[in-house]
């Protein structure tokens, strides 16, 4: 598994963001994990359109020290 970890922005009050995470059941590679994240994160966007994303970034699960 590969997360998508992504920084959501309020469109209201930009200076407020938040950090959310997304599982991918994946053949374990990030360079699936950057073709897959597009999409998904398309779809997440259209579900919340009071937020944007900022950024994005593959990571394993659990990994520490990588904020976006």
């Amino acid at each position: 598994m590969i997360e998508l970890i992504f920084l959501v922005c309020s469109m209201v009050n930009t200076d407020v963001c938040a950090e959310r995470t997304m599982t991918l059941f994946t053949s374990d590679s990030l360079m699936s994990c950057m073709m897959q994240g597009p999409p998904r994160l398309a779809r997440w966007a259209d579900e919340h359109p009071d937020t944007r994303i900022a950024r994005f970034r593959c990571g394993w699960p659990d990994q520490d020290g990588k904020d976006i």
